[in-house]
């Protein structure tokens, strides 16, 4: 497999990403100071998940329903060529991946920033709300490449490194690894709860 030198857009990509990640573990120490460490974790989590919808996938499903990335001009216009080179349906305003990153857009982040106040304000729909974003995150990695998969990758360039792991292994299956243990979490707090709501000689109410 090939290992050809980066570009200048492809190391601007990855800087770009690390910022937000930066910026994500910033304001999780900021705003959940006095969280468990667990939380600040989900918190930061949480805020690069809202990041990156709001300021990656954002403007590609703008820039995809007037026109394509491909023929689109701008700095963020060239971040997705620069993934696109892995996936080419981002190219070309797949519908498909349209959809699904237009409903990633608007539910997730919305449910993400609703998880935040949650956890930092101790709600009780904490839980009911996690596993709504953990289980919609998990739809939307599962309809971008099921489709590809049934149909043999024809639109997947995995003919590199810097492709196969770290545009489609790496900043894919962060999305399904963290989701899975935040659902994970859920289940447990659950379970302990319903323990507790089962101890002999306790009053329900």
């Amino acid at each position: 497999m090939e290992a050809p030198p980066l570009s200048v857009v492809a190391v601007l990509s990855l800087l770009a990403c690390g910022a937000q990640a930066a910026a994500a573990v910033l304001l999780a120490r900021w705003f959940g100071g006095r969280s468990s460490a667990t939380d600040r974790w989900t918190l930061a989590w949480l805020f690069y998940d809202v990041i990156v919808h709001v300021t990656l996938e954002g403007p590609f499903v703008y820039l995809s329903l007037v026109g394509t990335v491909a023929t689109s001009e701008g700095a963020l216009a060239e971040l997705w060529r620069e993934y696109g080179q892995a996936d080419r349906r981002w190219l070309v305003s797949d519908p498909s991946v349209v959809s699904v990153e237009l409903l990633t857009v608007v539910l997730d982040s919305s449910l993400a920033l609703l998880l935040i106040h949650a956890i930092l304000h101790h709600k009780y729909y904490r839980h009911f709300v996690q596993i709504s974003l953990c289980v919609c995150e998990l739809y939307g990695g599962w309809m971008t490449f099921c489709p590809e998969w049934l149909t043999g990758c024809p639109n997947l360039n995995t003919s590199s490194r810097l492709h196969l792991w770290v545009y489609l292994v790496f900043f894919n299956g962060v999305w399904v690894l963290l989701p899975a243990l935040l659902l994970g979490q859920s289940w447990a707090a659950l379970r302990r709860l319903h323990q507790l709501q089962d101890v002999p000689g306790r009053k329900h109410r």
